[in-house]
């Protein structure tokens, strides 16, 4: 049927090729949106309006259509017999999914929308394939997300995810600069995969003869920052990641990173808190996100609890006093595959993933984390074993980790030897010069982007608030 429907408009459009007519128009003065028209309706009120036709309904000698731009919709009204030749060809030609301009005059019909009666009318690109139907939409995710362009069009929900997306953005940039943050680039490409425990892409850089690696963080170059006198600065930035496709991952992603001198993790806390509440406020809908069991209440303060008092909770209150051959049957019998390597900070974190994050609702700060998982971190003062950090749970997400920064140079040559597990050209030594020429104590944190907007407009998965998420390839 598509292929049908296609043949008819390129006869259409070989009409309008042969009467002279480009159906791929060049500019047109577009002087007047669509919500204007309406908000700032006069009677008789000359308008200039262009946009993509969303409906076409004839009566006889009449013809209406919808026409939308990015602002709205407004109502056209061509009379045939008050039409020159050229819109009259046009009219002909016409269909649902082109692209037009019209010049005419406002007036309010017998049902009293504000119409533009249409004096002059111009094709600025035909349509070859239809637009989806009209009143289902677009129900077929997979389509919504291949053809994310369709899915704007006819899906309202989507456009407003998007539109929630942007706006959570930009008061995140003000928020921060309003508070003497400074915004940032590093690099994309690196000699040196760091700043997280990821698998890298791999890619050639012909010119040097070398292999470079899409960043998994930003985390090394913003703290070469600190050391070069930057006190407050963020990068909102895109990170890569080979790693699985899932409901709540994908392999390019956006992270907001923040680190300030002279801060703490708690530093950090105060700040994603209010920036939390900031970008809420902003996106709309109140600190409260969702309907009843599944709500989400965002109204600060948040609960704070340690990483060991869950895991107990969870796991038993004897599980840091067992052995790792306990801890091992343990966490299997609740359905988890423990490989026979692990040790306890292995098994434990993967029990905390699994079995603790997802029941974490309510905005929880999850801190104390061990020193082990977090090599970039200081560890307490009062417990070596235990790092200074936090993880952020919104809705069963990890929404941010936050650190209180290790500026030792020494401790941070030894973390790294041990990550590296033999493999020294793994070890940054760059960042560990520059950590020789001292960094100033400092907090810093992650916040996920594509997490915090599912949050914020109740999406049901990463996909939803990604404009173009990564896919696998279509079976031929």
């Amino acid at each position: 049927m598509s292929e049908e429907l296609k043949q008819q408009r390129l006869n259409k459009l070989e009409q309008l090729r042969a009467a002279g007519v480009d159906p791929y128009g060049a500019k047109f003065t577009r002087r007047t949106a669509a919500a204007d028209c309406s908000e700032n309706f006069r009677e008789g009120r000359a308008v200039r309006v262009a946009g993509r036709v969303f409906s076409l309904r004839g009566h006889g000698k009449s013809v209406f259509a919808d026409l939308r731009d990015a602002t709205g919709r407004i109502q056209l009204y061509f009379r045939r017999d008050r039409l020159g030749e050229g819109e009259n060809l046009l009219l002909q030609c016409l269909d649902r999914g082109d692209f037009i301009g019209a010049g005419g005059k406002l007036f309010h019909t017998r049902t009293g929308e504000v119409t533009v009666q249409v004096e002059e009318a111009r094709m600025l690109s035909k349509s070859l394939l239809p637009l989806p139907e009209k009143w289902h939409g677009l129900k077929d995710r997979e389509t919504r997300y291949r053809r994310r362009y369709l899915d704007l069009l006819v899906n309202e929900e989507s456009r407003e995810v998007f539109q929630a997306r942007g706006r959570a953005i930009r008061v995140i940039r003000r928020f921060l600069e309003e508070r003497g943050y400074v915004e940032v680039e590093t690099p994309m490409l690196q000699s040196l995969a760091g700043g997280a425990a990821a698998r890298p892409f791999r890619t050639r850089y012909e010119a040097l003869d070398t292999d470079v690696f899409l960043r998994i963080a930003p985390e090394l170059f913003l703290k070469r920052l600190l050391v070069g006198g930057y006190e407050k600065v963020f990068e909102l930035n895109r990170n890569f990641r080979n790693e699985g496709l899932s409901r709540f991952h994908n392999p390019e992603f956006t992270m907001l990173e923040v680190y300030e001198a002279f801060g703490d993790a708690r530093t950090m806390m105060e700040l994603v808190g209010e920036l939390i509440v900031a970008a809420a406020r902003e996106v709309g809908g109140g600190l409260v996100r969702g309907e009843g069991e599944g709500a989400i209440d965002l109204t600060p303060p948040w609960r704070e609890v340690r990483y060991r008092e869950l895991v107990m909770e969870r796991a038993g209150g004897d599980w840091f006093e067992i052995s790792d051959e306990g801890r091992r049957a343990r966490a299997e019998s609740f359905g988890l595959e423990i490989p026979p390597e692990w040790g306890e900070i292995e098994i434990t974190r993967e029990v905390f993933e699994k079995t603790i994050e997802k029941t974490l609702r309510a905005p929880t700060f999850v801190t104390r984390l061990p020193a082990g998982l977090v090599p970039l971190a200081k560890p307490c003062a009062d417990d070596p074993d235990s790092a200074d950090v936090f993880e952020l749970i919104i809705g069963g997400l990890e929404i941010a980790p936050g650190y209180t920064e290790l500026n030792d140079p020494l401790e941070q040559l030894r973390r790294f030897q041990v990550q590296a597990a033999g493999d020294l050209e793994r070890i940054d030594e760059d960042f560990l010069t520059a950590l020789e020429h001292g960094m100033p104590p400092a907090g810093g944190m992650g916040v996920g982007i594509d997490r915090l907007v599912m949050i914020l407009t109740g999406a049901a998965a990463v996909r939803d608030v990604i404009l173009f998420p990564q896919l696998k390839p279509r079976k031929e």
